[in-house]
């Protein structure tokens, strides 16, 4: 099974790289070029959707905040499996390493579950978000950093807590704030 992990790692960093995906997947897989739209994201539920919009900016943060713990501090650290980049010597490394674990990539975590919680929002972008979070899945592959099983694990993870928080948006909270906004 690693061997073909090894492969498509190979395949996706070495043989597929050329300038253009050299670009494209470092600009979408540092985290600080998202940082813009993230504010107009914000501006646009808190300014938009008012007492609804707000309560969605406030879940979108939980889960972010579940993913990446679980990620980060739990299973990471479960499982303790170490980057291509620290174990690998003829890899193609296009941003720094870092010094956490592989399996899970939080990266592919918190953008599935980011893209599930906020299809279920804007259910006619449901699919340009899940192509935007498994681009950047991808991408932490083509720079160095993740096996493909990493960003295929984290992709399930994150998936799963975004539909989590779905279940939670739907069934509790949204009923919540019916209740409340009858009563006013």
């Amino acid at each position: 099974m690693f061997n073909i992990d090894l492969s498509i790692f190979y395949f996706i960093n070495k043989s597929i790289a050329n300038p253009i995906f050299d670009k494209l997947f470092v600009l979408l897989t540092v985290q600080e070029n998202w940082y813009l739209l993230y504010s107009v994201l914000i501006y646009f539920l808190w300014s938009k959707y008012q007492i609804r919009g707000k309560i969605f900016i406030l879940l979108l943060v939980i889960t972010i905040f579940v993913a990446d713990q679980l990620s980060s501090h739990l299973i990471k650290e479960l499982v303790g499996r170490i980057r291509p980049c620290h174990t690998l010597q003829d890899i193609r490394l296009l941003v720094p390493c870092g010094g956490g674990k592989s399996f899970p990539s939080s990266h592919a975590v918190n953008n599935f579950a980011f893209a599930i919680l906020l299809g279920s929002f804007f259910r006619n972008y449901r699919v340009h978000f899940i192509v935007i979070a498994t681009l950047i899945a991808i991408s932490r592959i083509y720079v160095g950093v993740h096996y493909p099983s990493d960003v295929v694990g984290g992709a399930i993870l994150g998936t799963l807590v975004g539909f989590l928080f779905v279940y939670i948006h739907r069934n509790l909270i949204q009923k919540l704030v019916e209740r409340y906004l009858e009563k006013k």
